[in-house]
């Protein structure tokens, strides 16, 4: 299954329990289905904008986007987080005023509601579950559903809770901790993608591991201006000069280094500038 084939079930399985939460949700009198279906609203968006995201990094450079769109899957991973936080402050409002004014909670529909979200949510997150280590577009997606089959199993406790003790202080009890689990899942994607925004070397990759690979071909005498940046989610790119003697196998050098980049730490736009010249304290203090 491609991952465009599972944006599409996954929006329209989490459209169809936010229309199921909400209707449970106010019949029940329930807050927890509420906030729980306004975290599943913001999930519903960011699975869209990751949606276009995918659909844009498979379209074709131009003459303006040399590098195509690729760079959208990083607008959608912290467009993802921005949603994410907006959730959380709404969902922590509303569950501080519940504290002050409880209301009682019609347990059974909580149950059921809840039972459904972790089917729907736990295979929804399935669907991005392979994909998660490679691209961070899909491991928010991934993270987003995995997070909500655990709070939907949360709810359900909770109803059972309600339902034999009448303690209606755990709807927003419940609500505080689906806040919290979301804000700790949020910060590595807001800080991941932050990183990524202002093309910071991506967390997998090792500069000084790559500088010594680099280094360590006895063509090589020294390199500067080693840059290593993300374009996007799934694509990461490198620049360097590197100083040699003399340039006697240039291309085969050259071929070597493109692969060797590509095979250890996943590089594949390399781009490599030789230099003949001797190496220098200025050539050495600029390694980076």
């Amino acid at each position: 299954m491609t991952y465009s084939k599972a944006f599409k079930i996954g929006v329209f399985l989490n459209l169809l329990f936010i229309i199921i939460e909400v209707g449970y949700g106010v019949t029940s009198n329930s807050l927890a289905l509420i906030a729980d279906a306004g975290h599943n609203l913001s999930d519903v968006l960011g699975l869209a904008v990751s949606w276009i995201a995918v659909w844009l990094s498979g379209k074709n450079s131009n003459q303006r986007y040399t590098y195509g769109y690729k760079s959208s899957s990083i607008l959608a991973a912290l467009l993802n987080a921005i949603f994410l936080l907006i959730a959380v402050g709404g969902i922590a409002t509303e569950a501080i005023q519940r504290f002050n004014q409880p209301a009682a909670v019609a347990g059974w529909p909580v149950i059921i509601v809840a039972a459904i979200g972790v089917l729907i949510n736990g295979f929804t997150a399935l669907l991005f579950m392979s994909g998660r280590k490679k691209d961070l577009n899909i491991k928010g997606a991934f993270l987003h559903m995995a997070a909500d089959a655990g709070v939907s199993i949360g709810v359900v406790i909770a109803g059972f809770l309600m339902l034999f003790t009448g303690w209606t202080w755990l709807d927003p009890l419940i609500s505080l901790l689906i806040a919290l689990l979301i804000l700790f899942g949020t910060w590595g994607l807001l800080r991941d993608a932050l990183n990524l925004a202002l093309a910071a070397v991506p967390a997998a990759i090792n500069l000084p591991e790559v500088r010594q690979a680099i280094e360590a071909h006895p063509e090589v005498k020294a390199i500067h201006d080693l840059h290593i940046w993300a374009i996007g989610t799934t694509d990461t790119a490198l620049t360097v000069h590197i100083v040699r003697t003399e340039l006697a196998n240039n291309n085969e050098l050259l071929e070597n280094l493109n692969q060797e980049l590509m095979t250890k730490f996943a590089i594949n736009h390399v781009t490599i500038q030789p230099e003949l010249g001797k190496v220098t304290q200025e050539t050495s203090d600029n390694c980076i």
